[in-house]
């Protein structure tokens, strides 16, 4: 799923391409991307985008009185800008729906089978602001309000950085990456933390999110982003089971659960000690190796 680093990168590239612009038509190639009636898309057919802003892991596009229309990507959800000249470049069964400006279209696409990128269009601040999941925008918040949303209940710190009523923008997989770089297990409890890991993890995880952002802007440079991604091979945890990781060279560990998983270091974040994976764990039940020494 593209998370704040990924969203604002595509934020400067439609910033740069429709605000300003007026929107001819939203064409839906899949009826079931819109998630609203009233308003309809044609109520912001002609009208000029005045801004763009992110709201959580949504995109917004903003028309006068009030109007807004906001992209969920979810997981497989991508944006696509073509020109007139350009053909689309992916196959039409990927394609939701047509954003269509004089100067080019933002095509809305979504891989695999299962729809869950969704398209809305809002009437009023207040009905945006209900789209709000309410967690602090981490490169916006203070030490202390970092610290009261992460502990505002006892969970892993993997589950709290994910959650959006505690934190804005933050998903799979730069969760691992802050951790992994604050030295932190994913399943130390919130409330236990110390007050120097709690800052320690407050400055990580801004100077990782701002560090990737730095980084997409440069691979985008004034293109636009074509290849998000949750999968970097610069990263150093997530989605590098079993690579060495970069600070140690001790393989990278996962826990897998439902339809994710966790990526860390056991040498690095978590004193050579292996977490247990709730699926394998359970098969292995006394067989489970508990340091890496064990496991190999």
């Amino acid at each position: 799923m593209p998370e704040l680093p990924d969203l604002v990168v595509y934020l400067d590239a439609l910033n740069a391409r429709v605000v300003g612009q007026t929107l001819r038509q939203v064409r839906l190639a899949n009826p079931f991307v819109l998630r609203t009636v009233e308003p309809s898309p044609a109520d912001v057919h002609g009208r000029i985008v005045r801004g763009m802003r992110r709201v959580g892991k949504r995109l917004v596009f903003e028309f006068d009185d009030e109007l807004f229309l906001v992209l969920h990507l979810m997981i497989a959800g991508r944006l696509r800008w073509r020109t007139s000249s350009q053909k689309p470049g992916v196959g039409p069964k990927m394609i939701l729906a047509f954003l269509e400006f004089d100067s080019g279209t933002v095509l809305f696409t979504e891989a695999g089978s299962t729809k869950r990128a969704s398209l809305h269009v809002i009437k009023g601040e207040a009905a945006l602001r209900a789209l709000d999941r309410g967690g602090v925008e981490p490169l916006e918040t203070t030490r202390d309000e970092f610290v009261d949303a992460l502990t505002r209940e006892n969970h892993t710190l993997k589950r709290a950085l994910t959650d959006p009523r505690l934190f804005s923008g933050i998903g799979n997989a730069y969760s691992d990456e802050i951790l992994h770089r604050a030295r932190l297990s994913p399943m130390q409890l919130t409330r236990a933390l110390t007050p120097d890991a709690a800052s320690r993890l407050f400055a990580v995880t801004q100077t990782t999110l701002l560090d990737w952002i730095a980084r997409l802007r440069a691979d985008a440079g004034a293109g636009f982003p074509e290849h998000v991604t949750a999968f970097r091979p610069d990263m150093a945890v997530h989605g590098r089971f079993g690579q060495p990781c970069p600070d140690c060279g001790a393989p990278v560990q996962r826990i897998v659960y439902a339809t994710n998983e966790c990526n860390y270091c056991a040498i690095c974040q978590n004193g050579g000690k292996l977490l247990a994976d709730r699926a394998l764990s359970r098969l292995l039940k006394s067989d489970w190796p508990r340091t890496l020494d064990d496991w190999q």
